[in-house]
């Protein structure tokens, strides 16, 4: 059963965050440059919201907002929903499904741990998927 750690072991923890107090536009311009469509919005070690792409699009374009004089906590999601690093990527699937998210920030007690994203369970869920086959067809002809 593939888990949460194990797609953070492939693909890294590395989380861009931001503070609720920064404006729209150093958010977007750190977007930009570490080319990620979510930061993590965070005080201290305390994981307060996250701000995407979607967001900004309907918050502040939508609303003909200025992106210099908005602050992250005005246009963020402040109920975030998180996983931990020791659940399957199926609960994660579901999880996301249902509550119709593309993030999932992965926290450890009260440690923010990575974040994970659609693509990367849906890549881990092809590979065990493509895995289980493979196992299969080696026990249907004996491994021939």
């Amino acid at each position: 059963m593939t888990t949460v750690r194990h797609i953070l072991q492939e693909k890294g923890n590395r989380v861009w965050t931001t503070s609720p107090d920064a404006s729209v536009r150093d958010a977007v311009r750190l977007m930009d440059e570490s080319n990620v469509g979510v930061l993590v919005v965070s005080k201290g070690d305390e994981v307060v919201g996250i701000v995407s792409e979607r967001d900004i699009a309907r918050k502040l374009i939508l609303k003909e907002r200025s992106s210099s004089s908005t602050l992250v906590k005005d246009i963020m999601t402040p109920e975030v929903i998180t996983i931990a690093s020791e659940q399957s990527i199926d609960e994660c699937m579901a999880l996301m499904t249902s509550k119709h998210i593309r993030h999932l920030p992965v926290v450890d007690g009260a440690k923010l741990a990575g974040l994970i994203s659609i693509g990367d369970v849906v890549k881990a869920m092809i590979v065990e998927k493509e895995s289980l086959i493979k196992e299969l067809q080696n026990y249907i002809t004996g491994g021939r």
